[in-house]
């Protein structure tokens, strides 16, 4: 969960940024500020892993506050005034929200934001390999004009449908447009293997195995040649004889 800080002297801005944030499942707002001043009391006591701040308000602008921070969370500029965009990136922000700004402008931004983060805790832990990053127990997927959050424990299977995947939770499928490579790597190898050119599977959710089928909640999944030594040799190591 990435925590938020939204600074901005308008409250129609403030308005604006508070729903754009409620709409993001890994976004949550830690506070709403209406200046400078009031936004570094909560930097002092809080943890805060992004900004968005606006540049142009009175007493102390943005420029002027992100120049003062020592330690800078990540930072989204928004502002009506295209012409501090190089100063703002020379500043090291990761984005610059034009105002006014689209919802799809804003997600762009603060995905961008994710992944950022995420390079970064990647990168923490190759400079230390002793410290274990922890393991994913979810996955966002977008998904009626929503990115929609999935509990890894919760899913049964996958099924491929051409430019699209349906992500079984119990009875209830999951329409997103992703390929199943791309879904695959973002699963953990230990809990989900691949059956079949269209099918993923959960290990926990299996009923029984059969040499060309499976069973997940009474659902018959066919198991191709291609993948079948692999899934049986798993198996074959988890058997009691």
């Amino acid at each position: 969960m990435i925590r938020c800080l939204a600074i901005d002297d308008e409250h129609l801005a403030l308005d604006l940024l508070e729903d754009n944030i409620l709409k993001v499942p890994f976004l949550h707002l830690v506070k709403r500020c209406k200046g400078a001043f009031e936004a570094m009391e909560i930097l002092r006591t809080d943890q805060v892993d992004l900004i968005f701040l606006d540049i142009q308000m009175p007493d102390v602008s943005g420029i002027q506050l992100l120049k003062s921070l020592k330690q800078k969370p990540l930072v989204i500029l928004t502002t009506a005034y295209e012409q501090y965009a190089i100063e703002g990136f020379n500043l090291d922000v990761i984005d610059y929200l034009l105002k006014p700004y689209t919802f799809d402008r804003f997600l762009r931004a603060v995905n961008k934001a994710h992944e950022y983060i995420d390079l970064r805790e990647k990168a923490r832990f190759l400079e230390n390999p002793e410290e274990p990053l922890a393991s994913p127990t979810y996955i966002f997927v977008r998904s009626d004009y929503k990115l929609v959050k999935i509990e890894l424990a919760d899913i049964h299977y996958i099924e491929g449908l051409k430019d699209y995947v349906k992500i079984y939770v119990g009875d209830k499928p999951i329409l997103t447009q992703i390929s199943m490579k791309a879904l695959e790597e973002k699963l953990p190898t230990g809990d989900f293997i691949r059956v079949h050119r269209s099918f993923i599977v959960s290990f926990k959710k299996i009923d029984f195995v059969q040499k060309q089928q499976l069973s997940i909640n009474k659902r018959e999944i066919p198991i191709s040649e291609n993948y079948r030594d692999g899934l049986f040799k798993i198996i074959t190591k988890n058997i009691n004889d």
